[in-house]
């Protein structure tokens, strides 16, 4: 394969062809997965979950993947693409029922490897793959960070064909050899976009250097910057541009109803309680900017009565995994998330989005709105715009055509807030106690995932633990965690020494060393000191300090003397203190 450093101008460069699947094209495709030459025990495993006919993205991917051509999938999110690679992949690998198993170099290697820039949507993809594969006997492993290595590595070792992980784990296990990737045939990069939002593409990079140049490879984005298409270039050969269009292509999905409210911050919340007590809400979605503002709208939601559970980068794993399994379980069903912490979450039957805070840009907005109206289903987004938000507001009504330049300015007392949600007439702020109907956060177990979330430590290479480093917000930096249980070694040690545990100024030696105020000695002036016969100036520091405690406790009524060896010594330095103090006068 030819490698170029030269960055097209558009995918069509270097695309052999382009196909777009428009609602006439996938009129005339195939009804059922079994028309498209799918493997029958792929299409029982679906038909068994109530999937028989393709999406349109799946339409028009399944022809040529199937083949063996590489791909470059373009399609928005809820689309369907994961059956779109997953099929093709899982069709592609050999299972240990097959009768090639025993003709395999290395038996149990991965032979497929689907890379993704979150850990959420790792796991929704691994599940999705699996239910899939369920009948092929073909096992699908999820890695990423957050989790224990241990786990993983046994996991490896007992043999995968299949492996859906996030780069920062994948590279981390392939260093420490415990990742074979040599048998690889099959390559998917799935959400390239976001993963180079994330500032993942040279891990990405990293992993392409390791598997085997020739494979298949599909990649898959909702949007194709110029860093995406230079990629696909130097490691995909010939690769079929695909293109899932729609009528609305370019702006909102036409099933969701968009709603854009100016609202004022002190008032956010009494709106939020009114509208998540609309008539037919569902499962709901609200999106803020910081992790802060999500742990305090969720516990203030939760003070309210609603079952609501925060999704956010300064959580854990297992509490991240918690959350997400209580919302699909319907124990919760308000999920409160940042955009970066939201990125995997696949859930159809979301009925609303609330933007809590504007979003960044219609990219944003797209994606956080985008969670709901899916697999056919009508949705409700609700946006606020605070006044400060106003200009950026402007600029993503701009782009995305909205026809809203200047929101209505809406209260929980507004009487249009009620006509445009169909929320009740008399409702408060308050979920009565007779709707409480939801189990909540708690009934869903905390797992105990044995990696950082309970020790913080991290075994060798990345700290990020497939997550991305210390500046993409948070959401995958096991650093954080540990300076989150209480500070560095280097504060607690400090911390002892103001408490009197350290060693005393006589016991230390060396330049360079911290004094018990946590600063550095001068060596100069200590080596001047011993010139002219006086301490050093960290030893009457010392012995000031512990002059004055003995000072103190000679005073106290209740405290007896000490006549200890360790007081005897205190008072002989205090008494040569006393003496070298007059020397030093009479010099003066």
């Amino acid at each position: 394969m030819t490698e170029t450093n030269s960055t097209p101008e558009s995918v069509e460069a270097i695309a052999e062809s382009s196909v777009e699947a428009t609602p006439e094209t996938v009129e005339a495709a195939p009804k059922s997965f079994a028309d498209f030459g799918v493997r029958q025990d792929i299409v029982d495993a679906l038909a068994a979950e109530g999937i028989t006919s393709p999406f349109p993205i799946q339409a028009m991917t399944l022809p040529v993947a199937l083949t063996g051509q590489d791909i470059i999938g373009q399609a928005k999110t809820g689309t369907g693409k994961t059956l779109g690679f997953g099929i093709p992949v899982i069709q592609r690998v050999v299972g240990r029922d097959d009768d090639g198993w025993g003709k395999l170099a290395h038996a149990g290697a991965p032979q497929a490897l689907i890379v993704v820039p979150t850990r959420e949507l790792a796991v929704q993809v691994g599940s999705d793959l699996a239910t899939a594969a369920k009948t092929r006997n073909a096992r699908v492993l999820t890695i990423y960070g957050g989790r224990a290595y241990e786990p993983q590595i046994e996991a490896l070792e007992k043999g995968a064909e299949i492996i859906v992980g996030t780069p920062g784990r994948l590279i981390d296990l392939n260093r420490q050899h415990h990742l074979d990737l040599s048998q690889v045939k099959a390559v998917v990069l799935d959400e390239a976009d976001e993963m180079l939002d994330l500032g993942f593409l040279p891990d990405v990079e990293k992993i392409l250097s390791t598997v085997p140049k020739v494979r298949h490879t599909m990649l898959f984005s909702a949007t194709m910057p110029g860093p995406v298409v230079a990629m696909a270039r130097r490691y995909m050969s010939k690769p079929m541009h695909i293109r899932a269009a729609a009528p609305d292509e370019g702006t909102t999905k036409a099933d969701i109803r968009q709603v854009i409210y100016r609202t004022h911050h002190l008032d956010k919340d009494e709106v939020v309680s009114r509208i998540l007590q609309a008539e037919g809400r569902g499962k709901t979605i609200i999106f803020t900017r910081t992790k802060r503002t999500a742990a305090k709208v969720a516990d203030e939601l939760t003070n309210r009565g609603f079952a609501a559970a925060p999704l956010h980068g300064d959580l854990g794993q297992g509490a991240r995994e918690q959350a997400l399994r209580a919302f699909r379980n319907n124990k919760v069903d308000v999920l409160v998330a940042t955009d970066v912490a939201a990125r995997g979450i696949d859930v159809d039957d979301v009925t609303h989005v609330i933007n809590y805070q504007c979003p960044e840009d219609e990219k944003t907005f797209l994606h956080r709105t985008g969670r709901t109206g899916r697999a056919g289903n009508k949705g409700t987004a609700v946006t606020f715009v605070d006044w400060d938000d106003v200009p950026r507001w402007r600029l993503i009504d701009k782009a995305l055509e909205l026809g809203v330049q200047e929101p209505q300015e809406t209260y929980s007392s507004s009487a249009h807030l009620y006509t445009d949600l169909n929320i009740p007439e008399g409702t408060k702020g308050r979920l009565p106690k007779d709707k409480r109907t939801h189990a909540g956060l708690g009934a869903e177990k905390l797992e105990d995932l044995g990696g950082p979330d309970k020790s913080g430590r991290q075994p060798s290479g990345r700290s990020d633990a497939g997550q991305g480093r210390n500046r993409r917000g948070g959401s995958g930096s096991e650093r954080d965690s540990e300076d989150s249980r209480g500070g560095s070694g280097r504060n607690r040690r400090r911390s002892n020494n103001r408490g009197g545990q350290g060693r005393s100024g006589e016991g230390r030696r060396g330049e360079g060393r911290r004094d018990q105020d946590g600063r550095r000695g001068d060596s100069n002036g200590s080596n001047q000191a011993q010139r002219d016969g006086r301490p050093h100036d960290h030893e009457r520091k010392t012995e000031n300090r512990e002059a004055t405690s003995a000072s103190a406790a000679e005073n106290s009524t209740t405290a007896p003397r000490d006549r200890s060896a360790e007081g005897a010594a205190r008072r002989r330095r205090r008494r040569r203190r006393t003496t070298n103090g007059e020397v030093q006068s009479q010099e003066g």
